[in-house]
């Protein structure tokens, strides 16, 4: 096998981690042609560290806290389109690849011979390690659907994938565009997911390749009976999270389908939020100021992660990539 693989890690603030995961990059048994850090205006020294402990490292640093959507279409800009990369394997800055798992998703895309040409990215599975909870990719069916029996399979496919540890080709990026910047945070992975599915290309996930990830700062609750993972998402990314989703079900996937699922899912978030978020009342503000926006497609940076307002131009972040319009439909191969 002869092609080159970068990865794209988005880092905030991240000096205390980052270093786990730069030297898991770097003991790849299936070395890395590149490692790239997109920095999102740290305050924390994190550049002042990779300079001093990984000199091999390119790092693209940001002027401004352009988000994890930014960032990483910035970092997909870099890797594919000024660099040629055939593949970029992208991470946020606290997941931590086992040694071999480059090759593991890799030996998973090439054990599919003849439908290769067919397969635009390829994901592992991510796991709270600390808790041993899955979180495995979703389906897509006007709204998100579990998987049930295809988690068991060596090999099987999704709609809906989250951005750390995932591999994206080439030609996928070239095809659909980059990423949307102005989603800041949050759905823009399955956004991108969802439009590399429409223009045909499938997402195969192999699960014995578990990343250890965290989303949000996950704690175990207790819900009726069960238990879960709550994300104990602050009042400014619960913002971005009922904006985005309101903005995808009301312009990019309009039926009335998608919009009962997302105001159903939102409905149970929020009585979540009740029940286990210690800044109920800004959380749940945050959360129908989003909703609100999301409908009327006012996207961009409105909010930092420190909770103040955004004053750049407009308050908005430039759009990237190739989008539905409002009166297209999602057409999943």
């Amino acid at each position: 096998m002869n092609q080159s693989v970068a990865s794209v890690t988005v880092v905030y603030n991240g000096a205390k981690v980052l270093p786990r995961q730069m030297d898991a990059l770097l003991a790849q048994v299936r070395p890395l042609q590149e490692i790239i850090v997109v920095d999102n205006a740290s305050t924390d020294g994190t550049a002042v560290m990779l300079a001093e402990r990984y000199p091999q490292v390119t790092v693209l640093r940001m002027k401004e806290n352009v988000g994890a959507a930014g960032a990483w279409a910035r970092g997909l800009s870099y890797a594919v389109l000024e660099k040629g990369h055939d593949w970029v394997w992208s991470f946020d800055d606290d997941s931590v690849p086992a040694a071999c798992m480059l090759t593991t998703l890799l030996d998973g895309f090439f054990s599919l011979n003849g439908t290769q040409a067919d397969v635009g990215m390829v994901a592992p599975m991510p796991v709270h390690q600390e808790t041993g909870t899955y979180y495995p990719p979703l389906l897509w069916q006007n709204g998100f659907v579990k998987p049930s029996t295809q988690v068991q399979s060596p090999l099987w496919f999704a709609d809906l994938v989250i951005l750390s540890g995932c591999l994206v080709r080439r030609e996928v990026v070239r095809k659909i565009g980059l990423p949307r910047a102005d989603f800041f945070m949050d759905f823009f992975d399955f956004e991108y997911s969802l439009r590399a599915r429409m223009n045909g290309y499938k997402i195969a996930v192999v699960p014995r390749a578990e990343l250890d990830h965290e989303i949000g700062n996950a704690r175990k609750v207790r819900w009726g009976s069960r238990s879960r993972l709550w994300p104990g998402y602050a009042p400014w990314r619960e913002y971005y999270y009922s904006r985005n989703m309101a903005y995808a079900g009301w312009h990019l996937y309009s039926n009335i389908e998608t919009k009962q699922f997302v105001l159903g899912h939102l409905a149970r978030h929020a009585g979540a939020v009740l029940l286990f978020s210690p800044e109920k009342v800004a959380c749940l503000r945050k959360m129908a100021q989003g909703f609100w926006d999301g409908c009327r497609a006012k996207l961009g940076i409105r909010f930092t992660p420190n909770g103040q307002p955004h004053h750049g131009e407009n308050g908005a972040a430039p759009q990237s990539g190739q989008v539905l319009t409002e009166n297209q439909h999602l057409r999943i191969p």
